[in-house]
């Protein structure tokens, strides 16, 4: 069954905690974080010190840290310090990936490679026995609220064969126009988490719009 992380992005940031506890409450099983430097992507968000202030509000929930910055070595360690249990990095972001997920796995976090739709699987060749987590974004990143990308879907079948052909236990995640009528061909292609921001936060009833996912 998927496991379901809805996106804080979409979230009302004038009563943040509060909106995390509600949707771990009702039944989210991750909690994921966006973060971008205005660099990477075109927009801004946050920083460690908003992940320090909800890590109390997600309880046991994992708390899921996306870092869509450039540089993300040097943070690291303060994500980490704030409470993510997981961060993941993009491979587009990082001259040297194999340090970046050694930086992060000496924080004592899991690890994470998320892909911008249109990278090749094939950049995680070397490393892919080395992560927890492939991040699929099936948006271009930067926004919430837009249309996917539908060619990820071949994107996710051909991770999820490579990893079962190696014998890994790495989660593939998906981000990006997640919704209940598209979750089932995600799943099917072979995705294990499903990020969503406006479909559960943007819900009148986020334990159905949660229920809904998982059910697809």
């Amino acid at each position: 069954m998927a496991l379901v992380a809805p996106s804080i992005l979409s979230a009302d940031f004038s009563k943040l905690g509060e909106d995390v506890r509600e949707v771990v409450a009702m039944g989210a099983d991750w909690v994921h974080v966006d973060v971008m430097d205005g660099a990477f992507v075109p927009n801004l968000t946050i920083g460690p010190i908003v992940v320090k202030a909800i890590k109390p509000s997600a309880g046991k929930a994992m708390l899921d840290v996306h870092l869509m910055i450039e540089g993300p070595d040097r943070y690291v360690g303060e994500f980490r310090d704030a409470g993510a249990d997981l961060i993941s990095v993009h491979a587009e972001a990082c001259p040297h990936l194999h340090r970046s997920i050694q930086a992060i796995r000496a924080t004592g976090a899991k690890v994470g490679v998320a892909l911008n739709p249109h990278t090749p699987p094939e950049v995680l060749d070397w490393v892919l026995d080395e992560l927890d987590l492939v991040l699929c974004m099936s948006v271009n990143p930067g926004f919430g609220g837009q249309s996917l990308v539908p060619a990820v879907f071949g994107k996710v079948e051909r991770i999820r064969k490579e990893i079962d052909r190696r014998g890994l236990s790495t989660l593939i995640e998906v981000d990006g126009g997640v919704k209940p009528e598209n979750a089932a061909r995600f799943t099917a292609a072979g995705a294990h988490v499903l990020v969503a921001g406006s479909a559960v936060f943007g819900a009148k009833d986020r334990r159905a719009a949660i229920d809904a996912l998982r059910a697809a």
